[in-house]
Formats: structure tokens, sequence, C-alpha cells
């Protein structure tokens, strides 16, 4: 089964304590570092989703920040 080339899947084990370990590949294609904050977005049909880093900063102004009407 061929994927795109920008699209990526990897699995992952919850531990006892509730922690998953992020595949190295991932971690490393995302520039992900010990002691970094990740977001988890949860929704009930669509499932869990961990956006990158790089995304935090624009997904936290458009939610908390910008104009209220």
């Amino acid at each position: 089964m061929n994927r795109p080339a920008d699209k990526y899947a990897w699995t992952a084990t919850v531990g006892a304590k509730g922690q998953i370990v992020i595949p190295k590949e991932a971690r490393e294609l995302f520039d992900i570092k010990p002691g970094d904050t990740l977001i988890l977005l949860g929704d009930l049909e669509q499932g869990i989703a961990i956006p990158p880093k790089a995304a935090f900063a624009a997904w936290f102004s458009r939610v908390f920040g910008g104009e209220r009407g």
C-alpha cells in the first residue's frame, strides 16, 4: 500500500499510568524534544489529534485571542 509523501501513521501503547511513547521517527519529524508541551485535541467522532508545535501558537491565538464579537 502506497501512502502520500506527506502522510504518516504510527502506533503507540498506553501504559498503566496512561502514558504513551511518541515513536522516534515522529519526534524527529515534528521536532519534539524532552520537556516540550503538546496539545491534544479531542473529538468524540474523529478521535484525538496532536498537532505540530508550529500550529499551536496560531491555534491558541485563534481560540483565545483576537476580536470578540
